[in-house]
């Protein structure tokens, strides 16, 4: 439930100034009191590490062999566990920093960040180890000493080059196609949206209305990235998050149904008995 993460990490002064920042996620932590639980907000994140780690995303927990790259998408919520003393860097950008041509904007909309089977992407670093990869970070560190203009290009070229590596471990990739990349990004940027607002904003109109596009257009957008109507893709994300909640969460029903934005108790049982198949009490029966 929202109220699970509300500890969230405390932006440095250099990703609020050119929206790009490096660490070590040990040092993240230690920066927010120890807590572990964050939210990427509208950050893109990509991890590097050398060591196994566990890390949840969205409520779905993830074991990560070392030698792999993680990249997430904005408006996650993130858990880390036991990683305070291993060598894992956090590179967080935002789309301005990085979104500067046609084909930087194909990367972020592209499923590296956006991929419709997993809140994350894992993607074995390029080379048989992680040694390409630090020397990378270490080039950067470099660059953060000399002129601001210099660091920023060079953070940028960092960047591409691990989404590069990625790309080499996506089969069939179709965001390769410059055709239809602004309907794309704005299928990319409704389920960004969603994942915000789904809790308050049921209706499509709202997410057209963010983006400044017509209800139609929005369901084109979503019907060519992603096969369903944003009607569709809003059902399913609700649908998801209270399948979620009655199963993991001790809240009662009623409980459930405000935190997910719901006017009373009989239309969340309503909605989960229409969409999932059975009343709320009869799917928390069944997960105990």
């Amino acid at each position: 439930m929202s109220t699970v993460f509300l500890s969230m990490y405390k932006i440095t002064d250099q990703l609020k100034k050119i929206g790009f920042s490096i660490n070590l996620i040990g040092d993240i932590i230690k920066r927010n009191n120890y807590k572990n639980q964050f939210n990427t907000h509208d950050y893109f994140c990509i991890l590097i590490l050398e060591n196994d780690f566990d890390l949840s995303v969205s409520g779905v927990r993830h074991r990560i062999k070392g030698g792999n790259s993680i990249y997430i998408g904005p408006q996650k919520e993130v858990e880390i566990f036991d990683a305070c003393e291993k060598d894992i860097y956090v590179i967080a950008f935002s789309a301005a920093f990085y979104d500067k041509t046609s084909k930087d904007s194909i990367f972020l909309n592209s499923q590296v960040f956006f991929n419709s089977y997993s809140d994350i992407f894992v993607s074995p670093n390029f080379g048989s180890n992680t040694y390409n990869q630090f020397i990378l970070i270490e080039r950067l560190m470099k660059f953060q000493l000399k002129k601001e203009s210099l660091y920023i290009s060079a953070a940028h070229n960092t960047i591409e080059g691990l989404i590069l590596d990625a790309y080499l471990n996506i089969e069939n990739d179709e965001s390769e196609r410059d055709e239809g990349i602004d309907y794309i990004s704005h299928a990319n940027q409704f389920r960004v949206l969603l994942q915000r607002d789904f809790r308050t904003e049921k209706k499509v109109s709202h997410y057209a209305d963010k983006l400044n596009i017509s209800v139609r257009r929005l369901n084109d957008c979503t019907d060519l990235a992603y096969g369903k109507s944003a009607k569709q893709i809003i059902i399913e994300k609700v649908k998801s998050e209270c399948e979620k909640a009655i199963k993991l969460s001790n809240f009662t029903m009623s409980e459930i149904a405000y935190e997910l934005g719901f006017n009373d108790e009989g239309n969340f049982s309503n909605f989960v008995k229409k969409h999932i198949g059975k009343n709320p009490s009869e799917i928390r029966e069944l997960t105990y």
